[in-house]
């Protein structure tokens, strides 16, 4: 009997398990919103020529059409700048200055889609991301994670990109020196994550 009930509990978590990890569900065409609390933005850039800074934006809002031809989909998003955090406060303030970001001035970055090219589950997005006064094309490698419906009857979808950027592009030229070379790099790299909700 033992052995029988250890045989079903087996059975039973190799099958959840299988369940967890099965394939993402087919995307389902349509115009979504992007859920501020599910989704990041997040960089990382160089410091001092041996570390890493990491950071994020917590204020992300914005739309997704996903259409067929997949080709066809739109991008578009909006972040408020003041959102930034990289876990120090001093280093936020300091980011939302006229040395960096200029958030008085400058309240938003914008990503606007240009072009869509390959599937889904791998795709180049070119987008016109604005940054300060500078608005510049930027390619970013995306992915679809997939399609749910959540507790409450909500259509979810997932996505994922990562591009580069050189911030003395966008007029963050920010630039102190010490004796090994720069306080801050110039390349940054940019991930996106964000979990999207259908229009009903």
């Amino acid at each position: 009997m033992k052995s029988l009930f250890t045989s079903l509990t087996l059975a039973l978590s190799l099958g959840a398990s299988s369940a967890s990890f099965s394939a993402p569900a087919k995307m389902v065409p349509g115009n979504y919103t992007i859920d501020p609390a599910h989704t990041r933005v997040e960089f990382v850039i160089p410091h001092l020529v041996i570390s890493k800074v990491e950071g994020r934006f917590n204020d992300v809002a914005g739309t997704i059409v996903l259409a067929e031809p997949f080709t066809n989909s739109k991008f578009d998003a909006v972040v408020q700048i003041k959102s930034v955090d990289t876990a120090v406060a001093k280093r936020d303030e300091h980011l939302r200055t006229p040395d960096f970001f200029d958030a008085t001035k400058y309240p938003t970055m914008t990503l606007k889609t240009k072009s869509v090219s390959g599937t889904p589950e791998s795709f180049k997005l070119v987008a016109s991301l604005t940054i300060k006064d500078v608005t510049k094309d930027v390619t970013f490698d995306g992915k679809y994670l997939g399609t749910v419906k959540d507790p409450w009857g909500n259509t979810r979808a997932a996505f994922e990109a990562k591009g580069k950027i050189n911030r003395k592009e966008f007029h963050i030229k920010y630039d102190e020196k010490f004796d090994g070379g720069a306080s801050v790099g110039d390349e940054v790299e940019i991930s996106l994550i964000s979990e999207v909700t259908k229009a009903k």
